[in-house]
This record gives structure tokens, sequence and C-alpha cells, in this order.
């Protein structure tokens, strides 16, 4: 599992970080999106799954590999 992030269609939701807060983290002056990592391990692969349902703009992407 591969992690994109888009800051710029990003809202400052934080609903990502609530989700999985090992792999995301939000800019301290922006809010906008941050990643922690973009290749989370299998343990964090049903948070990042809810992360990205949760995110009300679209701004994570998921690729496998």
């Amino acid at each position: 599992m591969r992690i994109t992030v888009h800051p710029e269609v990003c809202i400052g939701a934080g609903q990502c970080v609530v989700a999985a807060d090992r792999v995301f983290d939000q800019g301290e002056e922006d809010g906008l999106v941050r990643l922690r990592t973009d290749r989370p391990g299998p343990a964090d692969a049903a948070h990042v799954r809810n992360a990205v349902d949760r995110c009300p703009s679209g701004a994570i992407e998921l690729t496998s590999g």
C-alpha cells in the first residue's frame, strides 16, 4: 500500500489524523494533511483505509505496491 496526499485538495478537517495518527499529520500553520510515512505497515492498513473513507475532500489516494 502506498499513500499519496493532495494538500491542494485538503480542507483541514483532520479526520485522517483522528483515524491514523501514526501515518497522517496536519501542518501547524495551514492545517493541511501531511504524511508521516507514505508506505505504512500492515498494522496500519485498516486505519489508513478508514482515513481515506473519512476524508471529506478526497485528498488521500491509496495505490497498491
